[in-house]
């Protein structure tokens, strides 16, 4: 027999679940517990009750968004229109921009078809584990990634940390998504700018494809300087590029624009929350697929096709002896699955209480690494067309990044019969994939700070925060797209992407996993799902995950290089911005514990800290049950939550008794329930 966090009164009989459980009827003295508490029995039924539950009764949260707190302020959190929408929100969030840019680059770079090999294993062992994590602390709290660590107070520097590699990760999204408004907009033409040199931006170096073909030109002489159409388009025209981040340069107007009008799109898609993106994710989560089919339909018609995909695909085992190669398979999984960064967190908190997130945990994952494996089959379909046009090996076109969508990808568009139309078609594409995980990188600050701050909740004060933080965000992004821009984007994108989300990727899994412990999560699972994981989850989250991660950290130190772009190395100045980027989400993990242990004093009463808050848990409501239960899953004036998870597989029944304490001060621990010893026979995930 354990211990438990949920409160009963009456133990039943050894080896059965007790049937009281208490509520506090309102505030106690001096913030502490009332007074007066409701029991309320509780009989067991099977495990489809808490389906059967009223619509109301499953809107579990902790705040005073999603129910009365006695106070007048009846506004509710909001909640998904369906579970679809959580579901697609999650593929948007999920599948981004670096599907199609990144994960190609480097499954053609790390031997191929095998480099599937480690990212699969990666995937079973570090992504999928963390994802499922992150959705159930967020839908069984119903709180954001910031307020969710309640569960562990001196750990809450976890949720500043995430937020703020969101909003970094939001500041540029919204500068390359810039870009891409700007390469649709230039898309809608008879005849594609970057198709040959006779342009005010083209220089000597620039040899378009026919110069190429045809030799008309000395290729020993250019082979060091000759530059592409499409790459002085992207360089000269839509970047103005610079030599180096030493030299900021003007704010290009052009890019300007259209970074305004992609905060504008953002602003409005946001500015009812979850309300408003919900609707908006049935079409970037869909028409993205629909945009790759037809392109990949497109693409393997094309001469060439079949020797781009044998490249792709074929594998060399070799690559698997270097540590690199599943260094870079672990990383990106963090990428693919934008795990640690909060969102999850964020956008499970709006979920129903009981939503089975293990079956969308694993639908999410396998469609986003499939979308990865598809996209590249999409992506080197059209480089193969490309080298055997040029006659040259696939190696010679192939890039990752930004050079993969600017200046590779376009240069193989013009070459198609009816280039504009394949170019809209890939720009719109693109744009649907940035603006999917866009919405979702922003929603994720947003609503932390909103369930942080309460005076945000209010609907006048929270439209004006979500317009303000986006032009805010505006102004911030401006430097990236003045002329030198590109050199501190990609500073930006090199200093958050990797290092800070390991490092809130292991301290999540040790607060959950050892702190707050396995066994109470265990629990928190089974009253959401009616079952709890199984000996795999509990293998993998206290010691594989971990374990895996941290080797993955130490690597990248030992295999550390410094920022690089276009060959070219950056300052020094630069490579300290560079630590300071990415340090700047970590140091408030320990800055806030050193807070607390200095200002209370002592180290039993930090050992007190790291306990889960008494407010941690779901608050429910059962309408339409019993006047008696009109207090259950509000929170009082000192703001208790009563945390009825256990509930979530019982029914209620209408018989209640009202108990006096004598104590004022008498906390929540000192009545400990305590639940039977897990059987053979219990139903695991």
């Amino acid at each position: 027999m354990k211990g438990n966090m949920y409160p009963s009164l009456a133990d039943g009989p050894e080896g059965e679940r007790e049937t009281d459980y208490i509520f506090p009827k309102g505030p106690g003295s001096g913030g502490h517990m009332a007074n007066e508490v409701t029991v309320v029995s509780v009989a067991e039924v099977s495990e489809d009750y808490a389906g059967s539950l009223p619509e109301k009764c499953s809107e579990g949260s902790n705040d005073s968004t999603s129910t009365s707190t006695g106070n007048g302020n009846d506004d509710e959190r909001a909640t998904w229109g369906g579970k679809l929408e959580f579901l697609l929100t999650c593929i948007c969030y999920a599948v981004g921009l670096g599907n199609v840019w990144r994960f190609p680059y480097l499954c053609y770079k790390n031997g191929g078809g095998a480099f599937l090999i480690p990212y699969t294993i990666m995937l079973a062992i570090v992504g999928l584990p963390l994802f499922f994590l992150e959705l159930g602390i967020g839908q069984y709290a119903s709180l954001g990634p910031i307020s969710v660590w309640k569960m562990n107070p001196l750990l809450k520097g976890l949720g500043y940390a995430s937020v703020i590699v969101s909003w970094l990760i939001g500041l540029y999204y919204n500068v390359i998504i810039s870009h891409v408004l700007f390469y649709l907009y230039s898309s809608f033409t008879d005849k594609l700018p970057w198709q040959n040199c006779e342009n005010d931006w083209n220089t000597e170096h620039c040899i378009s494809f026919e110069q190429h073909v045809n030799g008309s030109v000395n290729h020993t002489v250019h082979s060091n300087t000759s530059k592409t159409p499409s790459e002085e388009y992207y360089r000269n025209y839509v970047l103005g590029q610079t030599d180096s981040i030493d030299d900021i340069g003007k704010v290009e107007w052009h890019l300007a624009l259209t970074l305004l009008l992609a905060w504008v799109i953002v602003c409005l898609v946001l500015l009812r929350g979850i309300q408003s993106l919900g609707k908006v994710v049935y079409f970037t989560a869909i028409f993205p697929y629909i945009m790759l089919t037809i392109l990949f339909i497109r693409g393997v018609t094309l001469p060439g096709a079949g020797d781009g995909l044998m490249y792709y695909f074929k594998p060399d085992f070799n690559k698997l002896l270097e540590t690199r190669v599943w260094s870079d398979a672990a990383t990106q999984i963090f990428y693919s699955l934008s795990a640690c960064s909060g969102g999850l967190i964020a956008m499970s908190s709006y979920n129903k209480f009981n939503n089975n997130f293990y079956r969308d945990s694993l639908i999410v994952s396998v469609i986003n690494c499939g979308t990865s494996i598809f996209a590249g089959m999409v992506i080197f379909a059209v480089l193969g067309f490309m080298a055997q046009e040029k006659g040259v090996d696939i190696s010679k076109v192939a890039d990752g990044g930004p050079g993969l969508a600017f200046v590779v990808y376009p240069e193989a568009l013009a070459r198609m019969p009816v280039a504009p139309l394949w170019s809209v078609f890939f720009f719109i594409m693109m744009a649907t994939l940035g603006f999917g995980s866009e919405f979702s990188y922003v929603e994720c600050v947003f609503s932390a700070l909103a369930d942080e701050f309460p005076i945000l909740r209010e609907r006048r004060n929270n439209i004006i925060f979500r317009v303000v933080g986006c032009i805010f965000c505006f102004f911030l992004g401006l430097p990236m797209v003045c002329s030198g821009g590109i050199w501190l984007l990609n500073l930006v994108d090199y200093s958050v992407g990797g290092f800070p989300l390991l490092v809130v990727g292991i301290m999540e899994l040790i607060a959950v996993g050892w702190i707050y412990g396995y066994d109470n999560f265990s629990d928190n699972i089974n009253a959401m799902l009616g079952k709890r994981p199984n000996k795999y989850w509990e293998i993998c989250w206290k010691f594989v995950s971990p374990a895996v991660i941290g080797v993955t950290i130490i690597l990248n130190i030992v295999l550390y290089s410094p920022p690089t772009m276009d060959d070219q190395f950056y300052p020094s100045w630069a490579n300290a911005l560079a630590w300071l980027i990415a340090l700047f989400p970590i140091v408030g993990i320990p800055g806030l514990f050193l807070y607390k242990f200095c200002s209370m004093g002592g180290l039993e009463l930090v050992k007190e800290s790291m306990k889960p808050d008494p407010t941690f848990g779901p608050a429910i409501r059962y309408p339409n049950v019993n006047d008696s239960f009109g207090d259950i899953g509000n929170l009082n004036a000192s703001g208790y939550n009563p945390a009825f998870a256990k509930s979530m597989g019982s029914t209620l029944s209408t018989s209640t008794k009202v108990t006096n304490l004598a104590s004022s001060n008498l906390t929540i621990s000192k009545f400990l329930k305590t639940t039977p010893e897990k059987g053979p026979s219990e139903s695991r995930l």
